[in-house]
């Protein structure tokens, strides 16, 4: 039989601390989003160890790094917090007309730059007290589209840091399959690349391979890399293209596209949302590019709180169709 816990002798903060310092990775940090001092995040410290018979978290010049043991219980221990705080949610429903709560998102520039104003429209008509907070994110490409791009994402909804994130599937026909079993992912809709330049650009005029090649180009990559998922589908194809700039973001790649020579590859959602205004034209990439699937992704645990559960709905209910982002957000990273 196994050995009971007595719980009325554990201090169940220490995992809310816990939760903290996996996300901030500094004690500092952790302790200002705790309302404490440091010195009591590291007091704090000493107890969990002790309560988990780990070192838990190891000082080094990068911060706070976790342990084995503690990445491994991470994802448990989310889901534990996450039950209490659905369990508390529910004392008092969820009523999105009277609410002031501040929920957090992660997406990238391409959705709020699609649906953005769509979304703060409804929310001023059905939930005028409700706020958000946005975090940009891009996926983290290692040269194969679908292995871990989200792993930071995932990690941060797993520990409390996020509500919901808005991210593409890559294509998948089963939008779930991107993510582990703890993680729902609701469909918003589907889209797809396209190259993007000025109206008169000579390669909209004929958008062949070869002219795309003979192009040059922009991608948009928050690290400066100046390679992505087109790159690898070109070398298999045997065939290359110089890529000239790189920006940090798909706003930014609209501007600089209307006034240079350089063709990017963008979401179509977007360039149909802002190309006109600003002289661009588009035309079909001519590589074999299959559409994503963008979804808004929380955890099951989370889910359990009815806000969370309002705003996921809220989304799929305001995302346009065709989706509002793209395949772009993964491709050229």
């Amino acid at each position: 039989m196994l050995h009971e816990i007595d719980l009325s002798r554990t201090d169940l903060n220490l995992l809310v601390l816990f939760e903290a310092v996996m996300h901030e990775g500094h004690v500092g940090r952790a302790a200002k989003r705790l309302d404490l001092s440091p010195s009591a995040v590291s007091h704090g410290l000493g107890r969990l160890r002790e309560m988990l018979g780990d070192p838990v978290f190891l000082r080094t010049p990068r911060g706070m790094v976790p342990t084995d043991r503690a990445r491994a219980i991470a994802p448990r221990v989310a889901e534990i917090l996450a039950a209490v705080r659905g369990v508390i949610a529910t004392a008092e429903p969820f009523d999105p007309a009277r609410s002031d709560r501040r929920f957090r998102i992660a997406t990238g520039d391409a959705v709020l730059g699609v649906f953005g104003a769509r979304l703060l429209a409804h929310l001023a008509e059905t939930a005028p007290g409700i706020g958000l907070s946005v975090i940009h994110v891009v996926p983290r490409f290692s040269g194969r589209p679908d292995a871990g791009l989200w792993d930071d994402v995932l990690a941060m909804l797993d520990g409390g840091a996020l509500d919901v994130a808005i991210l593409p599937t890559l294509g998948l026909s089963d939008a779930e399959a991107d993510f582990p079993a703890r993680f729902a992912a609701r469909p918003l809709g589907q889209d797809a690349l396209v190259a993007v330049a000025h109206a008169g650009h000579p390669f909209l005029a004929a958008p062949t391979l070869d002219a795309y090649c003979a192009a040059r180009h922009m991608i948009v990559s928050q690290r400066g890399d100046a390679t992505g998922a087109i790159d690898a589908h070109l070398a298999d194809l045997g065939r290359s293209r110089r890529v000239v700039l790189t920006v940090p973001n798909f706003m930014v790649a609209l501007f600089v596209a209307a006034g240079s020579d350089l063709v990017a590859a963008l979401p179509s959602s977007l360039v149909a949302a802002h190309g006109a205004p600003l002289g661009l034209g588009c035309a079909p990439l001519p590589l074999a590019d299959s559409p994503s699937t963008i979804v808004a992704v929380t955890t099951h645990a989370a889910l359990r709180d009815a806000g969370v559960a309002w705003l996921a709905e809220t989304l799929a209910d305001v995302a346009p169709q065709p989706a509002a982002a793209s395949s772009a957000f993964v491709a050229e990273q």
